[in-house]
């Protein structure tokens, strides 16, 4: 018998938001066991709330629902509802958990979610998931697609518990017997290894702020409120509607850094996530409104940093007409007018005082710590900073000050949903490391029931419609096409659903193919892409083959796209679930291709995140190819000398390339380059430049940024004319022409958000407050310029802004449309700015000039790895990750991974997060013992086919080779990824594809 690990295999998540969620799917497909504990009775946080996400407008319960059933169904995540951790005792490895799981006074176990109960339920009180705006019952669930799929109730409003004898009617409709109001509290106690904190975060309580009129004008509302106004799931159902009177607004307005950015009451810091937020909240509003609606953005900085941000921004201006006021909002009062509009109060940049009325505002509400989790950080003892955030420990991505305790989230400061996914990856990956002597100790493997053999058998077709709200039934006629469906040949069942994608819609379809003996399902909603592995999953668990499944995407291809066309919409939808019918009616079972999984891990880049990434799968027991194309480890950040929060860069780099050098399960290869790959996840083969070929099973490019050398502003004319690295330098050297010179000018932008690169480099305007507050340390006298068009210090940095004003350093803003000019002169250089105030030209004679370049990528080098990995980039030559918000890690091609630099550009902290992350991600592929290929592949009809090698040279994946002996082509259905090219190319006919026959194809347009 083997002796009990020192360390237990199972984490404790708190919080169940997208990185609670995130967190513990990783660490459950990594061989971990996971508590995720969740102080309300469903999982979700924040994002259900949500209607659209940026910068892609994706439906939030759309892209977060396969999650949430996911997370459901995993054997390996223990989902501990209505609960709260009071304490945590121990040491890394072996910590002891209290938790205190309030009474649900439903058993979730029997409730079927049919919510007879609530109908019958007589008390109605304020919904706080719907922010107030309308009514729930004493007995509720959270929303609509929310897991646990049971409802609650709540024992401060319900009659009963109060007075055992006052109600009980919901007893009386509960056929289930689910519901028992005797439950009381329980405290469990668990072991576990590591702990994750990622509670998310409160909103501000703007009633704080009295002069914004919140709470007095019925028709000032915060910006949560305004997301369930939008919602297809919210009160009005997704139309756009004052709550106050009903009345669908002409005029809205939005303040931003409403709780941010507010020294007077503490909250110095910036939100990060607001002015993307409030952007996407008036565009949306513009598509849910029939009639041109008026949006006005009130800022002081337009904070579009993140990936794709600044087009976004761009867009909303130039082309769906979004204003964009940069004022000081003073008040928000009464138009005194007798409509119940609101009128703004508001400073232009020149002081002049305006006034505007609107029909409705929206506060853009800045974020705060978790209360709840405040006070039980300080019970722990973990250090939170002076806003009560857990700030990560200085370049640890994920790290506190309590070893075996890490943190991901908006709890560890204010963040946006890739950032927040990206750190929950990353604290997964650092639970990993520390547990990977008890990896699997504790997992238990699902068991799925025999897969039914269909064969033979007449067809018996399921369609499930998508209700959706509005995001498809407010277009398309659901019930008509459901009765559509049910005339079409084959089918034997057809029912609406409203959200398709929830927890009670798996189980329905299970149910009716039991009841109805289904052979063969097709589901009509949104995009295969992000919801038929899911949906797959549910013909698992049936008992059948999951590729007896067919998709009609009918709100891509129906309602967004004929938002005001309902009928030709509808008419649409009728033809794509035909045309599904007829497919489904010849789908045949595939099954997977198991194959052996190669354990050792390739890391293209050896700079920071490529090194951190190194280190951390070398901590959880993988060995690892570390290739750099230089001779140095170290990239970019060799040339880094300054932390943002000051710490000793140089110092930490030379410290993690002896790391890396020392670790024995690390093999470095510097001054060498990828030149072929093959092979496929489990299974690569990568040639590097020496001739020698390294076998792999997942791979993570890491191969850094580059600064951009500037071609304007006489950089490269004149010696005094430096980037903010170069500069750097000089500064940590102590050079004399920065410690006499007098005059220093700092120019934002340089190369970033114009025509070419149309995106902000995140950084510079952080890099450049720094130096600044570095050269004012050394020469308080010194005259310090920054040219800026927006400063862009979001979250903490904002701290350091206005510290640099309080020290001195002064800031200029110009416009794009008139940028500074240098001239050289005798012994210094002139720089003209337009005062953005006074409107006239300011002329500073500068000693130095600090260019803020732009991070641009290593296009070359990316371009290669693009093509021998199958992975794209996006304009900028940036690697573009599988899904912007949920997959900001990932690729579409399997057991491959990105992070740092390459991604895009980010400060050294948040590239260290992301490559902990990409371990966090590619761990879940390296933990299987044997990977299973869907099966989804071409195939050949040796009859027909000629040898011709079209498909052979056509073929992306190299999945093709013509057999020289039979002079016919054979397919590789590992590397497989079932594209088609081979068979649209073959003019024999004599290639097929799994799953989407030639057969099949024809049965789709015969039927259209």
């Amino acid at each position: 018998m083997s002796s009990k690990p020192d360390k237990v295999g199972a984490v404790l998540v708190v919080g169940s938001g997208i990185a609670g969620i995130q967190a513990s799917l990783d660490l459950a497909e990594s061989g971990y066991y996971v508590y995720l504990v969740e102080k309300s009775p469903a999982i979700g946080g924040t994002m259900p709330m949500l209607d659209k996400t940026f910068p892609t407008n994706d439906c939030s319960m759309c892209i977060l629902s396969p999650k949430l059933v996911d997370c459901g169904r995993h054997l390996n995540v223990n989902t501990i509802t209505n609960a709260e951790v009071m304490d945590i005792q121990g040491e890394p490895g072996n910590f002891k958990v209290t938790i205190n799981q309030k009474a649900r006074f439903i058993d979730p176990e029997k409730c079927t979610g049919c919510g007879s109960c609530a109908e019958e339920c007589p008390v109605k009180v304020p919904d706080e998931f719907n922010q107030g705006l309308n009514k729930r019952k004493a007995i509720y669930k959270l929303y609509a697609q929310a897991y646990p799929n049971a409802y609650a109730i709540d024992p401060t409003r319900c009659l009963k518990i109060k007075k055992p004898k006052a109600c009980g009617k919901c007893l009386e409709v509960c056929q289930a017997q689910a519901i028992d109001h005797t439950m009381a509290d329980q405290t469990m106690e668990i072991e576990v290894g590591s702990v994750i904190l990622c509670p998310g975060f409160e909103k501000f309580d703007v009633g704080k702020l009295d002069y914004y009129g919140y709470g007095k004008h019925p028709n000032v509302i915060s910006s949560l409120e305004f997301e369930r106004i939008l919602s297809a799931s919210g009160p009005f159902g997704g139309h756009l509607q004052r709550p106050s009177d009903g009345k669908e607004p002409q005029k809205i307005a939005w303040i931003q850094c409403v709780g941010s950015r507010n020294c007077r009451i503490e909250h110095g810091y910036c939100s990060s996530v607001c002015c993307m937020y409030a952007i996407k909240e008036a565009v949306i509003a513009k598509e849910h409104s029939h009639y041109p609606l008026d949006t006005a953005i009130f800022f002081m900085d337009m904070r579009t940093y993140g990936k794709d941000f600044e087009k976004y921004y761009d867009k909303a201006k130039l082309e769906n007409g979004v204003r964009f006021i940069r004022s000081r909002v003073y008040e928000i009062v009464d138009a005194n007018d007798d409509t119940g509009n609101c009128r703004i109060r508001y400073a232009n940049e020149d002081g002049t005082i305006n006034y505007e009325d609107f029909d409705l505002v929206v506060l853009s509400l800045g974020l705060e710590p978790a209360s709840d989790m405040v006070q039980l950080a300080d019970k722990l003892g973990l250090d939170l900073n002076k806003f009560n955030f857990c700030e990560p420990a200085a370049l640890t991505g994920v790290g506190t000050n309590k070893p075996g305790i890490f943190v991901a989230g908006a709890f560890s400061g204010p963040r946006d949903i890739p950032e927040t996914v990206m750190q929950a990856s990353a604290a997964a990956a650092d639970s990993a490391a520390d547990l990977a002597q008890a990896r699997g100790t504790l997992t238990k493997v699902k068991k799925y029931p025999a897969e039914k053999d269909v064969a033979g058998e007449i067809i018996r077709a399921g369609v499930f419609i998508c209700h959706c709200g509005i995001n498809i039934g407010s277009v398309v006629n659901v019930p008509e096409v459901v009765e559509y469906a049910k005339t079409l040949p084959g089918v034997a069942f057809a029912a609406e659903k409203l959200y398709a994608c929830s927890q009670d819609t798996s189980a329905q379809i299970k149910e009716a193919i039991a009841e109805y003996g289904l052979n063969r399902i097709i589901v009509a909603s949104c995009s295969p892409r992000t919801h038929e592995p899911m949906f797959q999953e549910t013909l698992k668990e049936a008992g059948l083959n999951p590729n007896l499944f067919e998709m009609a995407n009918i709100r891509d291809q129906c309602s967004w796209v004929h938002m005001h066309e309902p009928e030709k919409a509808t008419a649409k939808a009728k033809d794509l679930v035909k045309m599904a019918v007829a497919k489904a009616g010849l789908l045949d079972p595939i099954n997977s291709v198991s194959l052996d999984m190669n354990h050792d891990a390739l890391v293209i880049g050896g700079g920071v995140s490529g090194m951190t990434s190194a280190v951390n799968l070398s901590k959880q027991g993988y060995n690892v190819y570390l290739v750099e194309k230089a001779d140095v480890l170290g990239g970019i950040a060799n040339r880094i000398r300054y932390g943002m929060t000051g710490e000793d860069t140089s110092v930490f780099i030379s410290e993690l390339i002896n790391q890396v050098k020392a670790d024995e399960k690390i093999t470095v290869y510097t001054g060498v380059e990828i030149t072929n790959v093959q092979g496929f996840v489990g299974n690569f083969e990568t040639t590097i430049s020496s001739g020698e070929v390294i076998e792999h099973g997942v791979t993570i490019i890491a191969t850094g940024a580059e600064e951009y050398k500037p071609t304007e502003y006489l950089y490269g004319q004149n010696e005094r004319i430096m980037t903010l690295l170069e500069l750097e330098a000089l500064l940590a050297d102590g050079d004399s022409k920065v410690k006499d010179a007098k005059n220093i000018v700092f120019i934002q932008c340089v190369g970033s958000r114009d025509a070419e690169r149309p995106y902000c480099s995140r950084i510079c305007c952080t890099k450049s407050i720094k130096q600044a507050l570095k050269i004012k340390e050394a020469n308080p006298n010194a005259n310090v310029f920054i040219l800026y068009r927006d400063i862009r210090t979001y979250g903490f940095y904002e701290e350091m802004y206005r510290e640099a004003r309080t020290k001195g350093v002064i800031f200029i803003r110009y416009s794009v449309d008139n940028k500074p000019v240098l001239e050289a002169a005798a012994d210094s250089v002139k720089v003209t700015v337009t005062d953005h105030v006074l409107g006239v030209p300011v002329e500073i004679n500068a000693d130095l000039v600090g260019l803020a370049a732009a991070i641009v990528s290593s296009k070359d080098t990316n371009s290669k790895l693009s093509q021998f990995y199958k992975v794209p980039l996006n304009q900028e030559g940036f690697f573009l990750e599988a899904h912007m918000k949920l997959r900001p890690v990932d690729f579409g091609t399997d057991g491959v991974f990105m992070c740092g630099l390459a991604h895009g550009p980010k400060n050294l902290e948040e590239n260290i997060s992301q490559a902990k992350a990409a371990v966090g991600r590619a761990c879940t592929v390296l933990a299987k013992d044997s990977i299973s290929v869907e099966g989804k592949c071409a195939f050949v009809n040796k009859r027909k086919c000629a040898g011709c090698g079209e498909c052979e040279s056509i073929c992306p994946a190299k999945a093709v080779q013509v057999d020289p002996v039979e002079k016919v082509a054979v397919v590789n259905e590992a590397l497989c990824k079932g594209c088609g090219a081979c068979a649209s190319s073959c003019r024999c006919g004599a290639i097929n594809v799994k799953g989407c026959t030639n057969q099949q194809l024809v049965a789709m347009l015969n039927a259209l």
